[in-house]
């Protein structure tokens, strides 16, 4: 064979090797992990407590994470910007508040009408939130950490000691918060149909794809043509909303709110969001894995109560598991990106 007839051949690429594809398939179904971790801690606990499993215990594990997943779902499109918010927790307790407040002097309002309040005032907060981020030029952790202290300040100037309890709620909003349907409880239908809205909006249309672009490289989508001061103000405000919608929520499954409701509940929306593979630096993540990492941290929470086990050890866990998924996530990244390189320079 000729000289000319060898360059002439097809030159067959290389094919990634097979711990190279191991990683890509990793990075990219991280939310089977998650999964098979959880099918883990159940079974273990099952084999402990049989009546981990039943089905008194699943429906408290599923209202227990119902509100956490939904302001998990909510944060994560904002952490797909590479932003934070942190003020999630407040605009959740003064949406509870407030509405409570508003059955307790109005009791003939139509529940509708309650949650649609609830989801206006976290629409306030979030465009609070965006205004400061994306026409003020201020941090988003700055922004929101002032925010969260702004925010309680008001509940607490709102509230002045007083506290709203279930007798003062209608029936009929009661039952948000306890009422189900075949057995599947209501908050949990309305949290699992947001994520399914929203996990088909990111993927589907072209403004949930601009979140991720967003995310991985800010100057990168602002030339690309993506108005990116628009779409990160509206993403706050989708948060804000869904925030606003977990205060009502909140305030139905637990009847008493007062000045302190939601607080604290940031940091488990935070450890959810980054445990379900979000990445804290943008650009990578599901709403499918957010929800995971809720449902996950919530396992794990009644596990270590029906093991009896110190309540201490959760925050410790939560820390942990947090320093574990970032750290995977990083070495993950960083194994792909170098057989990334090593393959394209033998091409």
């Amino acid at each position: 064979m000729t000289m000319e007839n060898i360059l002439s051949l097809p030159v067959k690429p290389p094919q990634p090797a097979q711990s190279q594809r191991w990683l890509g398939w990793l990075l990219r179904h991280r939310e089977a992990s998650l999964s098979a971790v959880l099918l883990v801690i159940v079974l273990g606990t099952s084999l402990v407590h049989p009546n981990f499993l039943s089905a008194q215990s699943i429906k408290d594990i599923i209202l227990n994470v119902s509100i956490i997943a939904l302001l998990t779902v909510g944060l994560t499109v904002v952490m797909l910007m590479r932003h934070i918010d942190l003020s999630i927790g407040s605009t959740l307790g003064l949406s509870a508040f407030l509405v409570g407040d508003l059955f307790s002097r109005f009791p003939h309002v139509p529940v509708a009408a309650a949650i649609a309040i609830g989801v206006l005032i976290g629409l306030l907060a979030g465009a609070v939130n965006g205004l400061l981020v994306t026409w003020g030029r201020v941090p988003s952790l700055v922004a929101t950490l002032s925010t969260l202290y702004i925010f309680r300040g008001i509940d607490y100037a709102w509230v002045g000691g007083r506290e709203i309890n279930a007798t003062v709620l209608p029936e009929n909003f009661a039952v948000l918060g306890s009422g189900s349907f075949l057995g599947l409880p209501y908050m949990a239908m309305i949290a699992f149909g947001l994520l399914l809205l929203l996990a088909y909006y990111l993927k589907n249309f072209r403004g949930g794809r601009e979140f991720y672009a967003i995310g991985s490289n800010h100057e990168g989508a602002r030339l690309a043509g993506i108005n990116v001061a628009y779409r990160e103000f509206s993403g706050f405000l989708l948060c804000g909303a869904i925030a606003g919608l977990a205060g009502v929520l909140w305030l139905a499954r637990f009847g008493s709110v007062n000045a302190s409701s939601g607080n604290g509940i940031e940091l488990q929306v935070v450890a959810a969001a980054v445990v379900g593979s979000v990445s804290i630096a943008g650009g990578s993540g599901s709403v499918l894995g957010a929800a995971l990492g809720a449902l996950l941290l919530a396992v794990i929470a009644s596990a270590l109560v029906i093991l009896h086990v110190s309540g201490f050890w959760q925050l410790a866990i939560q820390g942990a598991l947090i320093l574990l998924a970032i750290t995977g996530d990083t070495l993950l990244s960083r194994m792909l990106a170098r057989q990334t390189v090593r393959r394209n320079n033998h091409v």
